[in-house]
């Protein structure tokens, strides 16, 4: 009887999901903020237009600048903690070879087989330290380009999701009326985005984008308020 090969799907790309959910969730709810607390305040769509702009170029470099320097500095811990590693197997060899044990006894592996699997990992170096960067540390070894492709997936997001709520503005001439098409289309953009950030992340997709939506409307109601108090 023929037997279907066994196959499994699995998702790789969380690194750019993640950089592409930084980015569009910020840049969707802060730039609606800032539009919802200066139609408060303001009544004029061309100032909120400019302000908003504005805000999306700042937040979109600030945001760029730090996916790449999370992703710098991630790229250098591994380098340092190689390093240690490296040196450890040389200067303490049985204590690094007695922490790869404790790796094989946390499975509950028999004694015998632990000290079999322990000589066959330290017989080659690379292949020793290897092994505990990812299993007493839990560090895999970072892409060199993931630094610039995080800046630049983190900063066109944002200004794909700071877009969205400003787009009214430049087709209406109302200040309310535009804010109105705002909130509209934002809650809409928020709840699509949260739904399909969540069919990535999560079980619960529908529950990923009501809260989403919760976040970005509590976000511009509360800016919207400050600026009416305020003004």
């Amino acid at each position: 009887m023929p037997v279907t090969p066994h196959s499994e799907k699995h998702f790789t790309a969380s690194d750019t999901v993640r950089d592409v959910v930084i980015g569009m969730s910020d840049g969707l709810t802060v730039p609606f903020a800032l539009a919802a607390g200066l139609s408060g305040a303001v009544d004029s769509t061309g100032l909120v237009i400019i302000a908003g702009l504005a805000e999306i170029a700042a937040g979109a470099i600030a945001m760029g600048l730090g996916g790449y320097l999370a992703a710098k500095t991630d790229a250098e811990h591994f380098t340092v903690e190689l390093a240690r590693e490296e040196r450890e197997t040389f200067e303490v060899p049985e204590s690094e070879a007695e922490e790869v044990a404790q790796v094989f006894r946390s499975y509950g592996l028999p004694e015998e087989t632990v000290a079999t699997v322990v000589q066959a990992i330290r017989a080659d170096r690379s292949r020793w330290v290897d092994f505990m960067m990812k299993f007493e540390l839990g560090l895999e070894e970072p892409d060199p380009r993931r630094a610039g492709r995080s800046a630049l997936t983190i900063a066109l997001s944002y200004i794909a999701g700071g877009l969205v709520p400003l787009t009214p503005y430049f087709f209406l001439h109302s200040v309310h009326a535009a804010l109105l098409g705002s909130v509209v289309v934002t809650l809409l953009a928020l709840f699509v985005f949260g739904f399909v950030k969540g069919s990535f992340t999560t079980r619960h997709p529908l529950r990923s984008a009501q809260q989403t939506v919760l976040v970005g409307g509590i976000a511009a109601a509360a800016a919207f308020g400050i600026a009416k108090l305020i003004g």
